[in-house]
């Protein structure tokens, strides 16, 4: 692949992703705490450090940042991908904006970078961190279909399946949709475990039931040991899991949906968060239900 590459956010997904696309070859990485983009580097070559988003100013430039405040602070200032592209003269450049955030808030700052000759495509990503590991991340596409062919090819490394679902704005809306799921499932898995142990049954032979039959799900395989050893240190968070709720009944809204189950679901993780449990792994939403 020729075409110059740059990963901002080296968090829990972004990290085991640049570390997939720089085996494959020369990639830039920036991170807001420098020693592990230099941590990368100095494990793999073929990744350079950006000391500031301008430096990191590419062709194609990989967001996987929590929310749309976060890209934009890469964005602006003097510092900031804008200026980077600017200065080094990059024509039509593609922000690809990996994180979970508000379709319509997308779809403004779509409109707003435009106007500085700057694409802008929403992919957000599914698989957690063990599929970031592994590079079978799944990829939700809003873009046109060259921008997809080209993204596919970018993400080789780190995705198992790349799928467009319509235009800038749809990739956002389709991850919404699951997290949906994926919440819905941690609330029930959440409250299934502590119906089984508050009845005397063993966690782990549950967890061994319900993955052999009609309620085995991907969520249930990777997050098994959190409910089982009820220890929940973070891969997706409580936080995450409000902003994402937050957002998809906001989409909901906007097209007269009135989703029930989504409500009682963000109304637990709600709870969960205000009673300071917000940095926990979104599993630790079991603490809300042996509490409640």
């Amino acid at each position: 692949m020729s075409t110059r590459l740059s990963l901002i956010g080296l968090g829990a997904m972004g990290l085991p992703m640049a570390r997939l696309l720089a085996k494959r070859g020369p990639i830039t990485v920036h991170n807001r705490s420098r020693s592990r983009a230099e941590a990368l580097a100095a494990e793999l070559p073929a990744a350079g450090v950006a000391q500031t988003p301008a430096a990191a100013a590419a062709e194609v430039v990989l967001t996987v940042l929590p929310d749309l405040p976060d890209v934009r602070a890469v964005l602006d200032g003097p510092d900031g991908l804008l200026a980077g592209w600017q200065r080094d003269s990059i024509d039509r450049p593609l922000l690809v904006v990996m994180g979970t955030v508000s379709p319509v808030e997308l779809r403004e700052l779509a409109s707003d970078l435009a106007s500085h000759g700057v694409d802008v495509v929403d992919a957000p990503i599914s698989g957690g961190v063990l599929g970031a590991a592994a590079g079978t991340l799944s990829v939700f596409v809003g873009g046109t279909p060259e921008q997809v062919e080209l993204l596919a090819d970018v993400l080789e490394p780190c995705a198992g399946r790349v799928t467009r679902m319509g235009p800038v704005g749809s990739g956002a809306t389709a991850k919404l949709c699951n997290q949906l799921v994926v919440a819905s499932t941690v609330a029930a898995l959440s409250e299934s475990f502590a119906l089984a142990r508050a009845s005397g049954i063993d966690a782990s032979t549950l967890a061994d039931a319900l993955g052999s039959g009609l309620a085995a799900s991907e969520v249930l395989r990777q997050k098994r040991e959190h409910w089982i050893s009820e220890s929940f240190e973070p891969g997706g968070t409580v936080d995450y899991q409000v902003k994402d709720l937050r957002y998809a009944k906001q989409s909901a809204d906007a097209v007269g949906l009135n989703m029930r189950a989504a409500k009682s679901v963000l109304e637990l993780f709600q709870a969960s968060k205000d009673a300071g449990d917000g940095g926990l792994d979104h599993t630790g939403v079991y603490r809300q239900v042996i509490r409640d």
